[in-house]
């Protein structure tokens, strides 16, 4: 008997049973139309609220009326959190975060007097009449996640009533998976949880959920209960105009597949997430004109109860900053904040229809401001701005470290209400950016000049950077003789340049293709209007395109960074005094200096073997890849040499450490740092950042591919630099200091586990040397899957058979001839320090 005649027999054998199973259902199921639930006896057991979906609730269970106008319609569930324990508050699990989002349609089924909820992603298009539509529909087809059995039917509503208890008590995932969705896992206790409250609106139906796990610890198992707010909201029937992304442009975005007859390859396109703002009818003849519109429905965001009110009318000048950039785009009054009134009856922050600034109390410093977005079109339908109460925190810390020499306001413990309330307005203003669709753009700050940032009438008009999305902090770079006044960052040109490109209205696409491509064009060579896209802080290739930094070279500003930073140093307890405190505030503020060292440390090591990356297109004559030019390359070698490979005493050996060390807080309360072992640490790192493997290969390559048409920085010279700065006094057969032996085995350490990484497999993560002590930041939305780079450019393939070894081993041999002839010089303790050195040589090159 051949294999594919017993598959059949096999399959028939299979079928049988299944069909008379499937046949009695149906005769079971047409049986129970007889026992359906009269609607009017429903009705007056229970209680009736009317919205999209009536609701009725009798005793403990709960029913959606769905009408048949609305059978088929496209829905999209948003679930948020409403409420969390302190283990998860303590994780920055908030109140206001949405953990799920995605489109049901509801179908009936009378044969089997059910209801099935199938899901589908929307990122597929193709022309209604093409043939290849068909294959679109049975290749990208929904899939079913819930049924529900038909309860009753309202014959004069054309509706089905359906019990819905089980998707919204922890029964059943389909609808709330909140456990697997935050990443906590776990089952959901059903006995521990339930249904708090449903509200049905006119477009969308809100519903509260108790829902309890226990999670299991090292510590032992912790009971967990989330309540949650499960949105339903109706989508339009035909979705909003969708616009393209473009790479000079940086907003946020949806892929999307286009499918036609006429292809010979499917085109693959991003739409840009946006706020539907659309003219009144009355008034399209006006606009096109040119004249200021208010848009058919403007942007709101209400501000919540719980916000002190203190804070609350710089959170809503952080909203409104915003409306003289929409301008540009034709709209006035485009968006506004306010806080809800006696009048708002059905108000409530859980509820999809409101874009609320959400204010948690937690421990968490930060804030993020993602939206609700119709995937079929990039409408942005509303935006929750996640307010953490610690955020204050590290706003006290920035302006503390970076402007407190040039500013007496930013000296103290505590600073005045008007002046963290500015820093707020910032704040608030950098979210609701990414509200309306913006990412960050990091490459801003990048067209100042630095020494412009020390001009107090150029800071007043322009703050330190042309747009408030860009990570520039604070005017680290004025000094006290300048007298800057106006050092907080302010919306630029580049945020309306973009708001006009993304939300300037069109009466057809041919005209808006043709405009948005001309603005582009217009502003592509003026360096104000530059995109930057955000890049993993431990992979930077273009180094134009960092968080923190101001103006064009990173060696200069950090130059004037360091005065600064002296100046804190020499004030830390001057400036933290507290009459009967202990050395809290102080060692924090010591922290403080040492990581924004360290950042400045950070900024100028990427411009080592770093590229421009530009966006080009064909026809404008620009180079997509360029070496960061010669000169800023060796400057910026120069100052690590100076600030880092020769350790700043006056940061690590001050009076400072006699009352404390520098601290950070910890679960565990204070964590304390000793000098000698952070400064060993801090160095570490940035000589591990240097020579790693990727920064080393992109130099070769510049070498390979640029060196006939301009100067290049080359592996070789770095090598030698460095080696001639931390190995000087060993030529000069000086006795070391502590400080300077540890540099010296903190090189030749480099050099020997990079060899020994490469020895092993690609993916070794053995050890792993980075910066404990990055400045707080703010936002979500540094990358969105994990820490890979914002452009996908191979340049560590093969890494084994690459120069990276010859190199790395070259060193270690020009070191070991160098330390044999030198292992005779100095005091004792230098000599047995080079005969370490030489050990540990010999046992990489001769094991």
């Amino acid at each position: 008997m051949t294999f594919f005649l017993r598959l059949l027999i096999i399959s028939i054998i299979c079928i049988l049973p299944s069909t008379t199973v499937v046949s009695q259902e149906i005769k079971e199921k047409d049986s129970s139309k007889v026992t359906l639930k009269k609607y009017a006896e429903l009705i007056e057991k229970g209680t009736l609220k009317k919205g999209i979906f009536n609701i009725i609730k009798v005793k403990n269970d709960y029913y959606f009326e769905i009408p048949d106008s609305l059978l088929g319609r496209e829905f999209l569930i948003v679930n948020k959190i409403s409420k969390v324990p302190l283990a998860l508050n303590e994780s920055g699990l908030n109140k206001g975060m949405v953990f799920e989002e995605k489109i049901i349609t509801f179908q009936k089924d009378t044969l089997l007097n059910k209801v099935w909820v199938r899901t589908s992603n929307p990122m597929v298009t193709s022309p209604k009449n093409d043939a290849i539509t068909e294959s679109v529909q049975n290749n990208f087809s929904s899939s079913i996640i819930e049924v529900f059995n038909i309860a009753s039917i309202n014959k004069e509503a054309s509706s089905v009533v359906v019990n819905v208890n089980k998707v919204f008590n922890g029964e059943k995932k389909s609808f709330n998976n909140v456990f697997n969705d935050t990443g906590l896992g776990g089952s959901t206790e059903t006995d521990l949880s339930y249904i708090k409250k449903i509200k049905t609106f006119p477009k969308n139906v809100l519903v509260r959920s108790a829902l309890s796990t226990t999670f299991n610890d090292i510590g032992g198992s912790i009971p967990l209960t989330i309540e949650t707010a499960c949105n339903i909201v109706l989508l339009s029937k035909t979705p909003m105009q969708p616009r393209f992304s473009d790479k000079h442009i940086g907003y946020f975005s949806k892929k999307h597949w286009f499918f036609n007859d006429k292809q010979h390859s499917m085109k693959e396109k991003d739409l840009i997430t946006r706020w539907r703002l659309e003219p009144k009818k009355e008034d399209v003849s006006r606009y096109l004109k040119g004249e200021l519109v208010e848009p058919e429905k403007p942007i709101t965001f209400y501000i919540d109860p719980s916000t002190p009110k203190k804070w609350r009318d710089y959170i809503k000048k952080g909203v409104l900053d915003w409306q003289k950039t929409f301008e540009r785009a034709g709209f006035k009054n485009a968006i506004i904040a306010k806080e809800p009134s006696e009048n708002d009856i059905d108000f409530d922050v859980d509820d999809v229809r409101y874009s609320v600034i959400t204010y948690a109390a937690s421990p968490k410093a930060n804030a993020m401001g993602p939206s609700v977005v119709d995937p079929r079109s990039g409408e942005i339908l509303e935006s929750d701005i996640i307010w953490w109460h610690n955020l204050m925190e590290s706003l006290h810390s920035w302006m503390r470290v970076q402007t407190g020499p040039i500013d007496e306001k930013a000296r103290k413990n505590v600073f005045e209400d008007d002046h963290m309330g500015e820093a707020i307005r910032f704040v608030s203003s950098h979210e609701v950016g990414h509200t309306l669709g913006l990412k960050h753009n990091m490459g801003s700050s990048y067209a100042f000049e630095v020494d412009s940032l020390r001009s107090k009438t150029f800071t007043k008009h322009h703050g330190t950077a042309p747009s408030i999305m860009d990570y520039a902090r604070y005017n680290y770079v004025a000094q006290p003789e300048d007298h800057i006044t106006t050092i907080t960052p302010k919306i630029g040109v580049y945020d309306k340049y973009a708001i006009e490109w993304g939300y300037k209205w069109f009466t057809n696409n041919d005209e808006e293709k043709k405009y948005l491509i001309n603005l582009i064009k217009k502003h592509s060579s003026d360096p104000e209007y530059f995109y930057g896209e955000q890049q993993s802080y431990k992979d930077i290739v273009d180094p134009r395109s960092q968080t923190e930094d101001l103006g064009d070279n990173a060696v200069l500003a950090s130059e004037y960074g360091i005065k600064n930073l002296k100046r804190v140093v020499n004030n830390l307890i001057n400036w933290t005094y507290e009459e009967g405190d202990d050395y809290y505030n102080t060692g924090k503020l010591y922290m403080g200096a040492i990581g924004q060292w360290q950042l400045y440390n950070k900024h100028v090591l990427n411009n080592i073997g770093g590229i421009h990356l530009n966006n080009t297109v064909h026809g404008d004559n620009k180079q997509s890849y360029e070496p960061v030019p010669y000169k800023i390359q060796q400057d910026a070698v120069g100052y690590l040499n100076k600030h880092v490979f020769a350790i700043p005493e006056w940061l690590f050996l001050n009076n400072t450490i006699e009352y404390t060390y520098p601290l950070k807080k910890s679960p565990l309360g204070p964590y304390e740092y000793s000098p000698y072992t952070l400064a060993r640490e801090l160095q570490a790192s940035v000589f591990y950042d240097l020579f790693n493997d990727a920064r080393l290969l992109r130099i070769i390559e510049s070498e390979l591919y640029h060196s006939k048409n301009q100067k290049v920085f080359t592996a070789k010279e770095l090598f030698e630099e460095v080696r001639s700065k931390v190995f000087k006094k060993t030529m000069k057969n000086k006795s070391l200091s502590l400080f300077e032996r540890m540099t010296q085995k903190n090189y030749v350490d480099v050099l020997i586990v990079d060899l020994d990484k490469l020895s092993k497999k690609e993916n070794n993560k053995s050890l792993q040397i980075s910066s404990s002590l990055q400045i707080p930041t703010i936002c979500n939305f540094s990358l969105e899957k994990g820490d890979i780079a914002a452009r996908n450019i191979n340049f560590t393939s093969l890494k084994r058979a690459s120069e990276i070894g010859s190199l790395k081993k070259g060193e270690l041999h020009t070191l070991l001839k160098f330390l044999k002839r030198k292992r005779n010089k100095g005091d004792e303790l230098t000599q047995a320090h080079y005969l370490d050195l030489i050990e540990r040589i010999t046992n990489v090159i001769n094991p």
